[in-house]
């Protein structure tokens, strides 16, 4: 997958992720709420080793 792409898809994860943790917070729904913070997580994690690919890949 391209340096780009990895980066997109991080950041829909993110966006996925912050949609699941909002609607568990509208719906009172603790496990919706961590879930959503989990993936969250996940999501930086993964959005910040493809930039740090990306930067690597410059050198």
């Amino acid at each position: 997958m391209g340096r780009h792409a990895e980066i997109a898809r991080a950041l829909a994860m993110r966006a996925k992720a912050a949609k699941l943790r909002s609607d568990g917070a509208a719906l009172g729904d603790e496990r919706l709420k961590a879930e959503g913070r989990r993936r969250e997580t996940a999501g930086r994690i993964a959005q910040a080793e493809a930039k740090a690919a990306r930067r690597e890949g410059r050198h």
